[in-house]
């Protein structure tokens, strides 16, 4: 008998079971995200304003640091979110790498502090 290859399940289950349980968590509830977008530097005033058309994109920032421009977004549901970061993002050349953030709660926005969920 030869020895199992590393262990736990395989990658592709993986994605499955986290596909699963963030469409379980989120649902049909509206969502709101972050998008970190890595872009090649000398594209990234093309990148902005094509990121900036997007009916969901409510506000993009070129940022320092790690990131070079941030993506407030909203979603009627977490299948929006998705199709937007795999399909519309990923047809963008130039964007290098992102990261995307789900909203869990949100405390304070625009400088209005939010009723805390009970």
């Amino acid at each position: 008998m030869g020895e199992q290859e590393g262990r736990g399940p395989p990658e592709d289950t993986i994605g499955a079971d986290y596909e699963r349980v963030i469409s379980t968590y989120y649902g049909e509830d509206p969502v709101t995200a972050i998008i970190n977008l890595k872009v090649d530097t000398k594209e990234v005033d093309r990148l902005a304003t094509q990121v900036s058309d997007f009916a969901c994109v409510e506000d993009v920032f070129l940022v320092t640091g790690e990131t070079d421009i941030v993506v407030k977004a909203l979603f009627r549901d977490y299948r929006m979110l998705k199709d937007f970061v795999v399909n519309d993002l990923a047809n963008l050349e130039g964007i290098k790498d992102t990261v995307t953030l789900m909203v869990v709660t949100t405390y304070k926005e625009r400088g209005k502090t939010k009723e805390a969920a009970k």
